[in-house]
């Protein structure tokens, strides 16, 4: 997931104005100190960046004994930052007091002593009751117990250039109910417009955790395997479904050079290739990707691109052969958690943080500026939200059919196998059949023979 939003001075000033911090318990008036903030950055300054620095302005200002110290780590890549987190949360001198955190990321995390559960401080803040039910959920740990407050969600789809469809006489609006149909597409966008990159489908271990999920869950989900079977309790061996989404891979990039090529498709910066380059310029028929995208081309943004809205149209992504429910898309999001290491008034000040950071007014500039799906039901209700046309209400309509990853602590460790599966199909280096084998062996020697069941038929 990549959210890299570029600002003007005048939308950062306009930020940081204060907020009114309501059912909080505040630290001692007495008592002061430093928390420190860790958070990722992708390069030049984006919203989360403005956003954490407005939250710090406003909480220094209501808590003039406190220091906040914010700890960027400039990683384009996902993986990368979860590495230099972890390296952090390693050693109690080092370890945040607030930090970014992926969901699927919270039950590892959990496991690893890194996070501290905030259920007795949501009890007392008023603003917990405007965050809907699904993104309460998404930061509960298996426990049971509450270990961040989301800051928004999002969905993934097939975004399509009109201009390019239209060209080369495919139709606009575009409704494809089957793989094929998709794939079908993106052959006709290569014939007839030899000069445009027909579709993109992120893969591989340079897009990180974007590649299990904008790209190889979106169709596998689309098919009747799945990772992880919660009516059993059990992590589904790969079958048939997952030899067939493999197999998409090998027909984009092996077999007929669909996508683009292997060398900037397995880059740790393809989506920004993709998003601030291929797309704007004209230059891709077809992209699978997530909501966020279209905030890269508001004014304020670091490709703005004033005719995304009228150039662009997204479809839901269809299940393999049409079959119920008939679309798929998949969400995620990120939290602001509480770290385990500090006194008990650092962790109480860092919650009092969280709060200002995610309150109504700055969740929604955020949402907005970041290319969010709202958690807070006060913010998606909200004009300045809703206003943002129709492509942000295609992405919210999603929300019905969506599916959330696995958040277990073996689930980082087998996105990351299916990343390398997929570099390999991408490659040629592997065919589906041995992707399968490779992934099954994998999931065996990871969660243990009794934790594993056979794919359905």
């Amino acid at each position: 997931m990549h959210r890299k939003i570029v600002l003007s001075g005048l939308a950062t000033a306009a930020l940081a104005t204060g907020g009114i911090l309501t059912g909080v318990a505040p630290a001692s008036a007495s008592s002061g100190g430093s928390i420190s903030v860790v958070y990722q950055v992708q390069g030049g300054t984006d919203a989360l960046t403005t956003l954490v620095n407005t939250a710090k302005a406003e909480f220094q200002k209501q808590y003039p004994g406190w220091t906040v110290n914010l700890e960027p780590i400039t990683s384009p890549a996902e993986n990368e930052y979860y590495t230099k987190l972890d390296l952090m949360n390693g050693s109690a001198s080092t370890a945040p007091n607030v930090m970014y955190e992926d969901t699927f990321l919270v039950n590892s995390d959990v496991a690893a002593g890194y996070l501290s559960p905030l259920n007795s401080y949501l009890a007392s803040w008023s603003g917990w009751k405007e965050f809907s039910p699904a993104a309460q959920a998404a930061a509960r740990g298996v426990n049971g117990k509450i270990y961040g407050v989301s800051m928004g969600t999002d969905t993934r789809g097939l975004y399509y250039n009109k201009q390019i469809f239209a060209k080369v006489g495919l139709p606009v609006p575009w409704h494809p109910t089957t793989w094929a149909q998709v794939l079908a597409a993106a052959e006709t966008i290569k014939a007839k417009d030899p000069g445009v990159t027909p579709i993109n489908v992120y893969g591989g271990l340079g897009e990180g955790e974007g590649s299990t999920m904008q790209g190889f869950e979106m169709f596998l989900y689309g098919t009747n395997n799945w990772l992880w079977d919660s009516t059993t309790a059990k992590w589904e061996k790969a079958g048939a479904g997952f030899e067939s989404a493999l197999g998409v891979y090998q027909q984009i990039y092996v077999k007929d050079n669909l996508g683009p090529s292997v060398q900037t498709a397995l880059g740790s910066e393809t989506w920004q290739t993709v998003q601030q380059g291929l797309m704007p310029e004209g230059k891709l028929g077809i992209d699978l990707d997530g909501s966020w995208v279209t905030s890269d081309y508001i004014s304020s943004g670091p490709k703005p691109w004033p005719q995304y809205t009228s150039v662009l149209g997204v479809a839901p992504m269809p299940t393999e052969n049409g079959q119920g429910p008939g679309h798929v898309s998949l969400s995620g999001g990120w939290l602001l958690s509480v770290g385990s290491h500090g006194t008990a008034a650092q962790k109480q000040a860092a919650f009092n943080y969280i709060t200002i950071a995610l309150d109504q007014k700055n969740s929604l500039w955020y949402d907005i500026h970041g290319g969010q799906v709202a958690s807070r039901e006060d913010v998606a209700s909200a004009p300045a939200y809703k206003d943002q046309g129709p492509l942000v209400a295609t992405f919210s309509s999603f929300v019905p059919f969506t599916h959330f990853r696995p958040a277990f602590a073996a689930y980082p460790k087998l996105s990351t196998e299916i990343q390398t599966i997929t570099g390999e199909v991408m490659t040629g280096q592997e065919t589906p059949a041995q992707g399968v084998a490779s992934y099954n062996k994998y999931l065996v020697a990871t969660v243990g023979a009794s934790n594993v069941e056979n794919a359905p038929a």
